[in-house]
């Protein structure tokens, strides 16, 4: 199994993604950090970053400096399995972390033989990207297609989907649906609402989408696949495209309407749980007028240019609100997060959805380090029910504003909060 050392050997796949920053940023302020969970383990710890194209190791040593003479740099096609087998073996690598692009299933089997212990943030597989019959259905067939090997990786610890959603947001719903296991609700959604944009509007290009994190994964749920729920542990379909309905969530005294979105989470959830699971989601005003806007011609907007709103470019407003909402008959309960760039910027140089990724992933990182997991791969949902992890503990570490509450009143299922858009 992993040499788990008091200096263990990290791969980080997909270095030169937002993601990728977002989790070295965190790890940069550990090994300073005395009190951080992994302060001892990461302080003697080497780095290996791989990215087919990789980043030159000055960006690395400006933006990492208290690491930066941990960390060593690759450039490698992860489709060729032989070579990044090699490289975990010549590394001696301890854990992966993977952020890229690369199938899940070939990634994580190789971990499997080699007994290196796996996180990532979202299911990735390649055959699936490729497959135009699927249109409609690409999560739901990634989320298929890695349960049908999900039991063979009993040769390590994999947490799979630990970024926020999925990851955090399973955490969310453990600590609420613990208070009611006497009395389930009729409900759980997955919400969010994140608002941020460039403060600076002569910068935004016309024809051009902007989103906060991958603008191709953010399309592949917004316009490539079919609105989805689970209701008692059967995933529905509703044959529309996403943008042409918006669901009413409330949280206190914010409120918003949000889109029926397919989500990781919402699949893994209702495999466990006997009621109704949603994602709603929000982006930014731009984003969601200018798609709105073409939804007569909605498979264009892949020809479209496609922006991070990254606040290197400019000074980024709003805020990315991240959430639970149990529903029941007569009431409801809740509980969130909510970052905004504006903070986290100076201190991580991401913007805050990568950082609220950043967290979840250092949940799952401390976890295979830290705790005493069985082996087999884990999604975030199972780790908590299967094991003793301290998961939300660490991630807490860093994401510490968490607001509770309760609406007095309830808006009920999908198909009483559902408003359609002419």
């Amino acid at each position: 199994m992993a040499n788990l050392t008091n200096q263990p050997s990290i791969t980080i796949l997909g270095s030169g993604g937002g993601v990728a920053k977002a989790i070295l940023s965190i790890l940069n302020q550990a090994v300073q950090d005395k009190n951080d969970p992994l302060h001892g383990l990461l302080q003697k710890s080497e780095f290996h970053l791989i990215d087919i194209e990789q980043k030159p190791l000055q960006y690395f040593e400006n933006l990492f400096p208290y690491i930066r003479k941990q960390i060593f740099l690759y450039e490698l096609d992860l489709s060729d399995l032989d070579s990044y087998k090699n490289h975990l073996q010549k590394t001696n690598t301890s854990v992966v972390i993977d952020v890229s692009w690369a199938d899940t299933n070939d990634m994580l089997t190789c971990c499997n033989e080699l007994g290196v212990y796996y996180v990532n943030s979202a299911l990735e597989n390649t055959a699936v990207d490729e497959d135009e019959s699927l249109y409609g259905f690409p999560l739901a067939e990634r989320f298929k297609r890695f349960e049908e090997k999900k039991d063979q990786f009993n040769h390590t610890k994999a947490i799979v989907g630990s970024g926020m959603n999925p990851g955090v947001v399973q955490w969310m719903v453990h600590e609420l649906l613990q208070k009611h296991m006497d009395k389930p609700p009729l409900a759980c959604y997955i919400v969010e609402h994140d608002t941020s944009f460039f403060s600076n509007k002569n910068i935004i290009n016309k024809d051009t989408i902007y989103t906060s994190w991958s603008v191709e994964c953010f399309l592949d749920e917004a316009i490539l696949s079919y609105p989805m729920f689970v209701s008692h542990h059967l995933p529905l379909y509703l044959y529309d495209q996403v943008y042409t309905s918006e669901y009413t969530v409330r949280l206190g005294n914010k409120k918003f309407q949000g889109c029926l979105m397919p989500h990781e989470e919402v699949l893994s959830l209702g495999k466990l749980y006997d009621i109704e699971f949603g994602f709603i989601y929000r982006v930014n005003e731009h984003t969601t007028n200018l798609i709105r806007d073409n939804l007569y011609r909605v498979d264009d907007l892949w020809d479209w240019k496609h922006q991070l709103i990254d606040p290197d470019l400019g000074q980024v407003d709003g805020e990315d609100l991240v959430g639970v909402l149990l529903v029941f008959e007569d009431h409801e309960e809740y509980i969130y997060n909510v970052m905004n760039t504006a903070e986290i910027y100076p201190k991580y140089k991401t913007n805050a959805t990568y950082f609220q990724v950043a967290c979840g992933l250092y949940g799952g990182l401390a976890s295979l380090l830290l705790d005493n997991i069985p082996d087999g791969a884990y999604y975030v949902d199972e780790l908590l029910l299967h094991s003793n992890s301290s998961y939300g503990e660490y991630l807490s570490y860093y994401m510490k504003d968490f607001v509770s509450g309760f609406n007095e009143t309830s808006d009920g299922l999908l198909h009483q909060r559902i408003k359609k858009i002419k």
